[in-house]
């Protein structure tokens, strides 16, 4: 019967979308090259540990396989492995030389232009222990959360997973957010990892994937993403700029936690909005992104790895915001290291680091940008 119902899923899955982003070959201007070296040479050691990061992983890749689709440049995960350890070898020499990374690499443009926006690494007082001044759980990964390949049935499904649980002889959806933190789903299976103070900042630490966990010792935990229940995420400023409840313009993820604060009778059925649920685990190191390695703030790039796959290597040309309104045209190397559920196709998600200018930055950052993949020659 589970077998039966699993199949009839598969046959009433949709096909993946149309992926509307691409990449063209494109020169860039003199002055951004210049702009790209003057950033790099700021901070050359965290973007020599980013890149020995990417090529760590890149690596492990099969070398012939090609990780862009049909219709992406004809590399192989060796040329991408080329590349990064060719970007690695010039960092000396950027600073005296800027132009080099026009010469020595190819160029593509991405199109459209990508919307950027960024996360953080948010940080809360919590315990490994129950107690009363903890009360909002933490979950890991449940056990009787599963998932299978949809690719494996038919190659429409390809790249899709179906996340589930099984009652008696049949499957359901994964328990959403209402399930789970307004009915109690979990709490006669479940023991959370930790707990901690506000069912909010339990939100916004699963919005941003990871966070700092500060214990009453002192002592941090990294409280790091193990995955999530299968639904479909739903943004909660998108709902609360629908209801009027705050004005598009003033949106921001400060703006949404003053709301909240301001109308804790609000909180539990704002939050419910988004059924889509994240799990968690500890670690002593962090944040890691999709490639299992540590990020990189103002470096790594969370992707669509349809599209860009992780190992790539990024120059972005965008406005970051400042505290007082205005914004800063910041030339940045990235490197695609992360994923997220709601990015796709051209969006990007730049990793921003810990502390409140990281947090601002989170917040705040929602410009398009102009990107280019840069591969080398």
């Amino acid at each position: 019967m589970v077998l039966a119902a699993l199949c009839l899923t598969l046959l009433c899955a949709c096909a993946a979308p149309t992926r509307q982003a691409r990449l063209l070959e494109s020169a860039p201007s003199r002055e951004l090259s210049e702009r790209l070296a003057a950033t790099a040479a700021e901070s050359p050691e965290a973007l020599a540990h980013a890149l020995e990061q990417s090529l760590a992983y890149v690596r492990t890749r099969p070398q012939e396989g090609k990780p862009f689709a049909a219709d992406g440049p004809d590399c192989t995960w060796a040329d991408l492995a080329a590349s990064l350890e060719h970007l690695r070898a010039l960092l000396p020499r950027l600073d005296a030389d800027p132009g080099l990374l026009g010469r020595e690499f190819a160029w593509h443009e991405v199109r459209p232009e990508p919307l950027m926006t960024g996360y953080y690494e948010p940080q809360m007082a919590g315990s490994l222990e129950p107690h009363p001044d903890y009360p909002v759980p933490i979950y890991g990964l449940p056990a009787a959360l599963r998932s299978t390949d949809l690719g494996r049935f038919h190659p429409r499904w390809k790249g899709q997973t179906l996340t589930y649980r099984v009652e008696g002889q049949e499957i359901f959806p994964f328990y959403s957010r209402e399930e789970i933190d307004g009915h109690s789903a979990l709490n006669a299976t479940q023991i959370p990892i930790a707990w901690t103070r506000d069912l909010v900042d339990v939100y916004f630490l699963q919005v941003q994937g990871s966070g700092r966990l500060l214990l009453p010792d002192g002592t941090v935990r990294h409280v790091l993403y193990a995955g999530k229940n299968g639904h479909e995420y739903v943004s909660l400023g998108k709902v609360m700029i629908e209801r009027e409840l705050i004005p598009r313009e003033e949106m921001s993820m400060q703006r949404i936690r003053a709301y909240l604060r301001e109308h804790p009778e609000q909180v539990r059925e704002l939050l419910n909005t988004n059924p889509s649920y994240v799990f968690f685990r500890l670690a002593a190191d962090g944040p890691v992104g999709a490639t299992g390695r540590t990020l990189t703030p103002m470096v790594s790039m969370a992707t669509d790895s349809a599209f860009l796959p992780l190992g790539s290597i990024l120059a972005v040309d965008a406005v970051l915001p400042e505290a007082d309104g205005t914004g800063e045209r910041t030339a940045l190397l990235a490197l695609a290291q992360d994923r997220g559920g709601a990015i796709k196709g051209s969006r990007l998600d730049l990793f921003c680091g810990a502390g409140e200018r990281a947090e601002f930055l989170a917040g705040h950052l929602q410009e398009r940008a102009r990107v280019y993949l840069l591969l080398k020659k």
